[in-house]
């Protein structure tokens, strides 16, 4: 069998890159990774060059983009493995990467550090606004004032209500209170995207008392919004790692929209809340929460079979299976599964996810997602409802960031065309 690489399969097929991985996210084609090279079965590519452009599939917007390339079972950020970032690399490294090009091979990912203080910066997107004094790291402070009006806003809200919604005023009001808000050059859009994922994060209601503090790291803030009770360093870790595993993936539906809304020349709190409401939907970001509810109906480990069974006899889907990208298992969920048991090897929400994954096997459901392993870290950290969601929208504004920077680097409308199917149209009168 004769492999040859992306580029040399793309010219035979007299397509591009991205289209060429189109065909791979849709099962045309299949490659191997051999380190950080994607080859393709050279009679395989000789085949689909005889018989043209897949049929019965109507054509993929397909954008070029240099963040994120979707591997067999997991992510790549400028062809750094998210998985590895996962254990090693802090949420904000892992922003700074997915914002700066990085065109040459990068050294291996710094060791992630204790968290206390502010975490280290790639340094190559800040400006004199965003920089300690005392280190000379990127900070990732809100506008004090636009957190009170962030929070304010939030007061007339009726209760229970879920943190996504919140995220969703939170991130309007902290954009009509950002005066820098139109400066769309990359530096200014990286400063903008640190004050607004901190203020995000510091306008959430503290599930504790005394007000915890609205510098440090983020997984530690964002976590005293979720939860009452201090965190141990290793379930800590986890809601890192889930924000890094969740901080892109390519052109998701919520990621497609902000781009749209990005060629437009939306600023970046609209970019965001474009996302946002994208993200909502239960079949994107809002899956963990329907994965939560599962979890919750499964008061021992026993209860799995009955409480899959009534999910089935009432016909609903059960959710945080499957994926439409990663056919036979979605890595990213394994990883947070595996620093979950780590984290709490014996805790009874642990060993109830792993009686429904027990029975979803039995029953030949496909592999666990991402929401699932996020519905679990949430049940077993002892978060609040819909942290899931949260987790996801705080992690995934650095990507929707990213994607805007080459929307507005590229300066031109994303005008996609509809193949009309409605009545025919008159013919003009001669």
């Amino acid at each position: 069998m004769e492999w040859i690489d992306a580029a040399t399969a793309a010219d035979r097929l007299g397509v591009k890159p991205a289209t060429l991985y189109a065909y791979v996210s849709r099962g045309v084609l299949k490659r191997r990774h051999e380190g950080r090279r994607s080859l393709f079965d050279a009679a395989e590519i000789e085949t689909l060059a005889r018989r043209g452009r897949p049929r019965g599939q109507p054509p993929e917007l397909v954008i070029e983009s240099a963040i994120t390339v979707l591997g067999l079972d997991r992510p790549y950020y400028r062809g750094h493995d998210a998985l590895t970032l996962a254990r090693t690399a802090t949420f904000e490294t892992t922003a700074e990467r997915l914002w700066t090009p990085d065109p040459v091979p990068a050294a291996p990912p710094p060791l992630r550090p204790a968290h206390s203080g502010s975490p280290a910066s790639t340094g190559r997107l800040t400006d004199s606004s965003s920089v300690s004094p005392e280190t000379g790291a990127a900070t990732w402070e809100a506008d004090a004032e636009a957190v009170r009006a962030a929070v304010v806003a939030q007061r007339g809200l009726p209760e229970p209500i879920l943190p996504l919604d919140r995220l969703q005023v939170i991130v309007t009001v902290l954009g009509a209170a950002d005066l820098l808000r139109v400066q769309l050059d990359p530096v200014s859009v990286a400063a903008t995207g640190r004050r607004l994922i901190a203020g995000l994060v510091d306008a959430l209601p503290a599930q504790a008392s005394p007000e915890p503090a609205r510098t440090g790291p983020i997984a530690g803030r964002l976590w005293t919004r979720l939860s009452p009770h201090p965190p141990s360093p290793a379930l800590l870790h986890a809601l890192e790692a889930a924000l890094v595993l969740l901080a892109d993936h390519e052109l998701a539906a919520s990621t497609l929209a902000a781009r749209v809304a990005a060629s437009a020349r939306a600023d970046p709190y609209a970019v965001v809340l474009t996302g946002l409401g994208v993200l909502s939907g239960p079949l994107h970001g809002g899956a963990s929460y329907a994965a939560e509810h599962l979890l919750t109906e499964v008061a021992r480990s026993s209860d799995a079979p009955r409480v899959i069974a009534d999910w089935v006899r009432r016909g609903r889907r059960i959710p945080g299976f499957g994926h439409s990208v990663y056919k036979n298992g979605d890595a990213r969920a394994t990883t947070l599964l595996d620093l979950v048991a780590e984290a709490a090897p014996d805790h009874d929400r642990l060993a109830a996810a792993r009686a429904v994954l027990a029975e979803a096997r039995r029953r030949r459901l496909p592999e666990p997602n991402i929401d699932f392993a996020l519905a679990t870290l949430a049940a077993v950290a002892g978060l609040a409802p819909g942290a899931g969601e949260a987790v996801f929208a705080v992690a995934r504004t650095a990507g929707w960031l990213a994607h805007a920077m080459e929307e507005y680097a590229r300066d031109s409308l994303l005008r996609l065309r509809a193949s009309y199917t409605g009545p025919p149209i008159p013919k003009p009168s001669t």
